[in-house]
């Protein structure tokens, strides 16, 4: 019988998850019943959202058991099938986790072709990162030509979409990333307008020369300091959509301090912001089909490009999620777990 290798939440993580956090177990798989289909894992997605769910604080989703399989979105090929509906050799997108082969009933699955799009991009520019940029940009920020638009972590997966996305929609695409190079990838092959080093000492001067005009999209990817000194420039009326606050994930206290949030609601209030979280499927409905033909459109033209950060072994996931969450990855952060015929690099 076939087996799968998995990662398990050992224990909940306090702080920056550690060795102690994941667990690692090999299991045999029973064998395919009418209907089900055997899928061999090929890349695994790792994301921020992922700290959330190693938590049992409150949020938008369930939390992940201690002893249950880490969630994740993954790219497998059909290993066995027993089902109708798929074949052999056919590439899917599923949510199977961090492990090396799953079971499907075919709920979820959706169909990829290799000969389109590398597969692996399901997990990035064409999946749920360049959807979240796209939705969240569009929807919530309603970049408008000629206006500024600022995102954090701008060479993440969600960032550099989000920037390319709103040139393509003649807005002024100011980029805020970690260190040199990654602001010169920016410039020079995201097409942004401006890139500002947030580790440089001279971090709040450089984002102040780069939106002399003020800021009326800011895409929140970060929280801490880099929001912080984005607020001292938005527009009256600006718009932000907030994606995630990445820098607070692994925080274990209030930060000290004075209370914060009279003033920034002082400041939404003067200047007539609108502030709105969102989590990306409450958008699939209105704008999953648009995404698909954009997306697809600006990749053929040239319009955006996208970079991937390619992890060897199902083994290294873990440190590769610790990097994660401190900006060690350069693009999309992607594991590849298994055997992928096609690429070549």
């Amino acid at each position: 019988m076939p087996t799968t290798t998995q990662v398990r939440l050992a224990q909940r993580p306090v702080g920056t998850p550690d060795d102690a956090t994941f667990g690692v177990v090999e299991e045999e798989l029973p064998a395919l019943e009418e209907g089900q289909v055997l899928l061999r894992v090929v890349y695994l997605s790792l994301d921020p959202y992922m700290r959330g769910r190693m938590s049992d604080a409150p949020s938008y989703a369930d939390p992940v058991p201690v002893g249950g399989l880490l969630v994740g979105g993954t790219v497998c090929q059909v290993e066995d099938s027993r089902s109708e509906d798929w074949n052999e050799g056919d590439w899917v997108l599923s949510y199977s986790g961090w492990q090396t082969r799953a079971i499907s009933d075919g709920t979820g699955l959706r169909r990829l072709d290799p000969a389109q799009a590398p597969v692996s991009t399901a997990l990035g520019v064409l999946g749920m990162p360049g959807f979240t940029a796209y939705a969240g940009l569009l929807e919530i920020g309603r970049p408008q030509a000629g206006e500024t638009v600022v995102v954090a972590a701008a060479t993440g997966p969600v960032g550099s979409a989000v920037g390319q996305i709103a040139r393509a929609r003649g807005a002024r695409a100011v980029g805020i990333a970690g260190g040199a190079e990654k602001c010169a990838a920016l410039l020079d092959e995201f097409g942004f307008d401006a890139a500002v080093d947030h580790r440089s000492p001279t971090f709040a001067e450089d984002l102040a020369a780069a939106v002399p005009d003020g800021i009326d999209v800011y895409f929140e990817n970060v929280g801490g300091e880099v929001t912080k000194q984005v607020l001292r420039h938005v527009n009256k009326y600006a718009r932000i959509p907030v994606c995630g606050l990445v820098s607070g994930y692994n925080a274990t206290e209030v930060p000290e301090g004075p209370d914060r949030l009279p003033g920034f609601l002082g400041l939404v209030l003067r200047r007539s912001l609108t502030v709105r979280g969102f989590i990306q499927d409450e958008f699939l409905r209105t704008h999953g089909r648009d995404f698909v033909r954009d997306m697809t459109g600006w990749l053929a033209t040239g319009a955006v490009h996208y970079r991937e950060d390619v992890v060897q072994g199902l083994e290294n996931a873990p440190e590769a999620f610790r990097g994660l969450l401190t900006g060690a990855n350069f693009g999309k952060l992607v594991v590849q777990v298994g055997e992928d015929p096609h690429r070549t690099s």
